[in-house]
């Protein structure tokens, strides 16, 4: 119980301290750099389509962009930050990746995008990545990733790619289909990993 509290007041003052931060930051960058060519909001305000509006709506469109990407790097931040009260925590996994898995991927992501027969994603997909005949043939990658988490009580893993804010079009979606199948068969290598859904 005392643990739970401890925890909890840990999150609260990071999250204090983080929105506090951000906010200052936001507001101190964008008033020292309003007459500033070269500033934040004034390298986003030129949109052709917004201009027609008027001026004062293209600055607001503007810092409303630099806000939502801001925000959205202080959220990652701050998540990074709580997930190392209770994990160990690298944004990269490092290891063994076969052709044959390569290989398997691309034909997953093919199969997603297929309109005729859209496959769905499924956790048994990353069984067929997992269990894959590997070959002689492997080379050592090193892939960059969100969150990789290590419980070290009971040795649980878990890779996480997280979605804060709105940049989801098609093509990073697949990407981020690409990383994580590509993480989870680099730590299946090293560790032969348990898949929960």
């Amino acid at each position: 119980m005392d643990r739970q509290i401890s925890s909890e007041k840990a999150i609260r003052q990071l999250v204090s301290t983080g929105v506090q931060t951000f906010a200052q930051a936001f507001s101190d960058r964008h008033i020292t750099e309003y007459d500033d060519p070269d500033g934040t909001l004034n390298m986003k305000i030129h949109n052709v389509f917004i201009a027609v509006l008027g001026e004062e709506i293209q600055y607001y469109t503007a810092m409303c962009r630099s806000f939502d990407s801001s925000l959205g790097n202080m959220l990652e931040k701050l998540a990074i930050n709580i997930a190392h009260l209770f994990y160990t925590v690298s944004q990269e996994v490092t290891g063994e990746l076969y052709p044959e898995q390569t290989s398997k991927i691309a034909e997953l992501l093919e199969a997603y995008k297929n309109v005729q027969n859209p496959k769905k994603v499924s956790v048994q997909d990353f069984e067929l990545i997992k269990n894959i005949q590997t070959s002689k043939s492997v080379a050592k990658k090193t892939h960059v990733s969100d969150y990789y988490l290590l419980d070290e009580e009971t040795d649980a893993h878990f890779l996480i790619e997280l979605k804060i804010d709105g940049d989801l079009d098609n093509k990073k979606a697949r990407s981020e289909k690409r990383a994580i199948f590509k993480q989870y068969a680099i730590e299946n290598n090293l560790f032969n990993l348990k898949l929960v859904a």
